[in-house]
């Protein structure tokens, strides 16, 4: 896939950059490679590199200085009104390149990692996760939300997961390869099971939970979030900014509504430090609605009120 990827690559490239620009990027393409970068990042890398070196189209990529690095990143956010993840991006592709290609220091600017948001995330109301579900009519779509909101899977988590990785003998999911190369598993509900048993029946997938139309090639992201955007929209929730990554809090913080311990889920979500696990504390309605707050209690209005 990477390699179709650098041919097109190569093909749109000859004729905009030079020799060098273009062996730069193959060597950048063969040493992601060699790091088992995701396809993601791979892509990502290559054409934000493939960028900077149309910008300096005069300039060998060995001899871009880091003060010139800077000056495209200037024009990216000046210029072109850029948005901070794609700055980032390319910076990040650029110290790969400094650093991995040519062997060379390069420090990403800190005003590209601003101070970090406490801004809570949205979460769905399982009134409203069971009018999604119930609202898709595709057994396939159908199976595929359920299954990201019953075990907290990132999106490339379920497009990625493949027949064996389900244990219907433990009641387990594999997640292999996850957030940081790291495998966890996943309770695989009941319920799931027996939906996923039905979707078998009449789509028989091989190799990959959920192949796309082509056959053997694993369902893309984005037909995933697609799938929820058109329930969001036959539902009126658009404008509730919801997500595939909505469904993953939901279960989170839903989990945690009904009794769950946080470092349970915390394995369960696959999070590297408990504090990104505690956010769902600030999420969680049952806990609220049972609080008393001390100001009805000082005229003795807390029973009254329902």
């Amino acid at each position: 896939m990477i390699c179709n990827f650098w041919y097109k690559i190569y093909s749109s490239c000859k004729k905009t950059l030079s020799q060098y620009a273009i062996n730069g990027l193959q060597r950048t393409s063969d040493l992601l490679g060699l790091g088992h970068y995701s396809p993601a990042t791979q892509r990502n890398y290559l054409q934000e590199l493939r960028f900077l070196f149309a910008y300096y189209p005069d300039v060998k990529p060995s001899d871009i200085t880091y003060e010139m690095t800077l000056q495209y990143l200037f024009y990216l956010t000046k210029t072109l009104q850029c948005s901070r993840v794609k700055a980032k991006m390319a910076a990040q592709s650029m110290a790969f390149f400094f650093k991995q290609v040519l062997c060379k220091p390069y420090q990403i600017p800190g005003v590209l990692y601003p101070a970090h948001s406490n801004k809570l995330p949205a979460v769905m109301s399982t009134d409203e996760v069971r009018q999604i579900i119930n609202s898709i009519e595709n057994i396939k779509h159908k199976t595929i939300i359920s299954l990201v909101y019953s075990t907290g899977m990132r999106l490339n988590e379920a497009a990625n997961l493949k027949m064996e990785d389900i244990d219907s003998k433990t009641m387990r999911i594999k997640v292999v390869d996850g957030k940081g190369k790291k495998d966890r598993y996943v309770p695989l509900s009941i319920q799931l099971l027996q939906e996923l048993r039905l979707y078998y029946i009449q789509y028989k997938p091989k190799v990959y939970l959920f192949n796309s139309s082509k056959g053997g090639i694993k369902y893309s992201p984005r037909s995933i979030q697609h799938i929820l955007q058109q329930a969001l929209i036959k539902l009126g929730l658009q404008s509730k900014n919801y997500s595939i990554h909505t469904l993953r809090h939901s279960f989170a913080t839903h989990l945690l509504d009904n009794g769950a311990d946080l470092q349970v889920i915390q394995q369960l979500m696959g999070h590297h430090h408990i504090a990104q696990t505690v956010q769902y504390l600030h999420l969680t309605d049952k806990r609220f609605k049972t609080l008393v707050n001390p100001y009805d209690l000082l005229f003795d209005t807390a029973g009254a009120v329902k």
